[in-house]
């Protein structure tokens, strides 16, 4: 069956993980295709094993849910898998396991993430089955019933979820009206009202061919995927009706949200607008980051925080690269009594780094680190052909593999400095805590 896996940008940041990803040494050779129906697709050809991966990105994802339709967008998506053209979910799903095929789909506020990995000698056919749910899904009453009761279900399920609540307010509070400030999946009432319209429209609007990226890796030769692009992805509308959303304003005044849930332990987001991937100064960002809260172990967050006092089991930040609105962000959950600590620490963390950015040693350190395990999450062709999308969709230039490491080393203490002074903002900070905090009280 289709692994539909539903996931967000400010929890997880696929893109920057994608697009940061490639070897450390090696020579990447990305050909760039178009096809006869003039649809575009970078290829990593490896004719090593018979094994194909593509990956489809469809810019617009949820962002593109209409305000009186919200959800519309997520149901569709994840009904893709519940029967196509003459096949229904049954015989769909019978037919794509005989074929030893793997799909996955992927809900992001700014795209839908398609991958197929399949068996070279099986490549037409599970083209066919694949344009087949792209092209004529069937919508039929009882998987749209289904499916919607288990789209329910976690929204359900997310209303009692710490983490999910802190992340919702926070989108909430820095976005207001705009998209963003929506969830993917929609709320109990808009997905409830949802009728087999609403996914038709939404279908159109967010399946079309002027907003796909495309990354290819394996046994496939540019002269054969041509042809298969225009057989894909040939038969979708050219555009769609609906515009993506603009930039969103960030209003979210520093200080603190507490939102009162039954819990031992709180669940906290915090952050405040960040920097967008082609800003010039984005790697010294991306590099001062990784020393504040994104290295793990390494990182000074995870060193004060949690080594030094125990306040939590972890912690991390992140530069999220949602197209609309670039933030700074991270998170953490502690224990009750000890979330007031942890946010001052945090607090404390973030002025100093404003202040006096980082040292060499750190600089040395983050940089060994970022160029040596580089190579290592570019393993496979269904990672590549990720990798090749993802860059497609970030307008990111065709060499930009190669050139990467070139790009860490060359950051320097002066340049994280004069970053630090522009980007970090200690009195912008705001924590969203979903808990019941001791010794800690709203201040916003």
């Amino acid at each position: 069956m289709i692994a539909l896996r539903f996931a967000r940008r400010l929890f997880a940041p696929l893109l920057a993980a994608l697009a940061l990803s490639a070897p450390a040494h090696a020579q990447v050779d990305i050909q760039s295709v178009t096809s006869p129906g003039g649809i575009e697709a970078w290829l990593v050809e490896d004719t090593s094993i018979p094994f194909v991966a593509i990956d489809l990105w469809f810019a617009g994802g949820s962002s593109i849910d209409l305000p009186e339709s919200q959800g519309a967008v997520h149901l569709m998506v994840s009904l893709l898998e519940e029967g196509a053209g003459d096949m229904d979910a049954a015989e769909f799903a019978a037919a794509l396991e005989g074929l030893a095929a793997s799909f996955s789909l992927d809900i992001y506020r700014d795209e839908v993430v398609i991958s197929i990995q399949m068996l070279t000698r099986n490549r037409d056919e599970v083209v066919a089955l694949l344009r087949e749910a792209l092209v004529n899904p069937r919508f039929d009453d009882t998987a749209v019933e289904r499916v919607r009761g288990q789209v329910l279900s976690i929204i359900q399920s997310n209303l009692i979820d710490p983490d999910s609540i802190a992340g919702a307010t926070f989108n909430q509070l820095a976005f207001g009206d705009h998209p963003y400030g929506r969830t993917a999946e929609g709320t109990l009432d808009s997905v409830a009202a949802l009728t087999r319209d609403d996914l038709l429209a939404a279908h159109r609007a967010a399946l079309v061919q002027d907003r796909v990226s495309v990354g290819v890796s394996g046994d496939m030769t540019p002269e054969d995927l041509g042809p298969l692009l225009d057989a894909l992805l040939g038969d979708l509308p050219v555009s769609s009706e609906r515009p993506l959303p603009g930039p969103a304003d960030v209003n979210l005044p520093g200080g603190v949200t507490v939102v009162d849930f039954p819990t031992p332990q709180s669940s906290v987001m915090f952050g405040h607008a960040g920097m967008a991937r082609d800003d010039p100064d984005f790697f010294p960002a991306f590099v001062m980051g990784e020393v504040l809260g994104g290295g793990g172990y390494r990182s000074r967050l995870m060193a004060d925080v949690r080594e030094a006092r125990g306040l939590t089991y972890g912690i991390s930040t992140w530069l999220g690269l949602s197209l609309a609105a670039p933030m700074m962000q991270g998170g953490f959950s502690s224990s009750n009594d000890l979330v007031a600590e942890a946010i001052d620490v945090v607090q404390a963390a973030w002025a100093d780094l404003a202040a006096n950015g980082i040292t060499e040693t750190e600089l040395d350190n983050v940089q060994r680190y970022l160029t040596g395990a580089y190579f290592l999450r570019f393993d496979g062709n269904g990672r590549i052909a990720g990798i090749l999308a993802a860059m497609q969709s970030d307008d990111m230039p065709i060499d930009y593999i190669n050139t990467r490491n070139d790009r860490v080393m060359a950051v320097t203490v002066d340049d994280i400095q004069r970053v630090a002074a522009r980007l970090v903002d200690p009195e912008g900070l705001n924590f969203v805590v979903v808990g019941q905090p001791e010794g800690l009280s709203a201040s916003n």
